[in-house]
């Protein structure tokens, strides 16, 4: 006769294993997510709106962007920024200034300050850090946000990231791994930044949340909504695009 106690701990085994693995894998969400944003390659027109107590502005711009490595956005308004541009090429990012015929190398110190002003920072727009290279994942959980199901994933950065934040959590879609809500953490441990990634709908051929709301936990009255007008996936662009040398001719 076979021994109960021995067959009970191989069933439970054996259904610990299954649980594991229907268990999804929060790297690959991600990786997905990320893509689904990305492709291959992207052309976007978008609006930018900033929104304090006392005062707003809005920018326009033209964005271009190949992979995780090259990225270059063109200001085409107000009047008094237009013609400014912003490279990263690979591990470096420049600024191009037409008004005082300079190029500035942004070091990796400056990375999480203010983009042009907004509650974005310069590696929200260009993306420096890869959001699958450089954290690790792991999934908190499932919930529904928006009337949609998501998981809620929790990305730590690596040590060797040039990330400052101490954690960020993530919501996507299960259906087609859209991005709908990020929260980023402080050292301390305090809630810094909201995104809030709304008004899904089928911009350059597939769904896409076109309207992002930045919210800084600590600042009443203020936020900054940027706005998709229009955007291209997987275009051909050649790496030679993201040149110094472009960024001061590009239009």
């Amino acid at each position: 006769m076979k021994d109960p106690v021995s067959w009970r701990l191989l069933l439970a085994i054996l259904s610990l294993s299954a649980v594991i693995a229907a268990q999804p894998d929060p790297t690959e969400i991600i990786q997905k997510a990320d893509q689904h944003l990305r492709g291959e390659t992207s052309t976007s027109e978008l609006k930018m709106e900033i929104v304090k107590p006392n005062w707003s502005r809005t920018i326009e711009m033209q964005s271009w962007s190949k992979g995780s490595d090259y990225s270059l956005i063109l200001i085409t308004a107000p009047p008094r920024d237009k013609g400014t541009t912003f490279l990263m090429r690979q591990d470096e990012v420049w600024q191009w200034v037409p008004s005082i015929s300079r190029t500035i190398k942004i070091p990796p110190s400056m990375m999480m300050q203010s983009w042009m002003g907004s509650d974005f920072t310069n590696n929200d727009l260009v993306q420096e850090a890869s959001i699958v290279e450089d954290y690790t994942h792991t999934l908190l959980g499932d919930t529904t946000i928006r009337d949609y199901e998501a998981w809620i994933i929790k990305m730590q950065p690596k040590p060797e990231a040039p990330v400052v934040w101490e954690k960020v959590l993530v919501w996507v879609t299960k259906d087609n791994y859209i991005q709908l809500r990020s929260e980023y953490y402080g050292e301390d441990g305090e809630l810094v930044n909201t995104l809030k990634m709304e008004e899904i709908q089928e911009m350059g051929g597939r769904m896409i949340p076109t309207r992002w709301v930045m919210i800084p936990a600590q600042e009443e009255n203020q936020k900054t909504i940027m706005t998709y007008e229009s955007i291209e996936f997987n275009t051909p662009i050649p790496n030679s695009f993201f040149s110094i040398q472009n960024m001061k001719r590009v239009r």
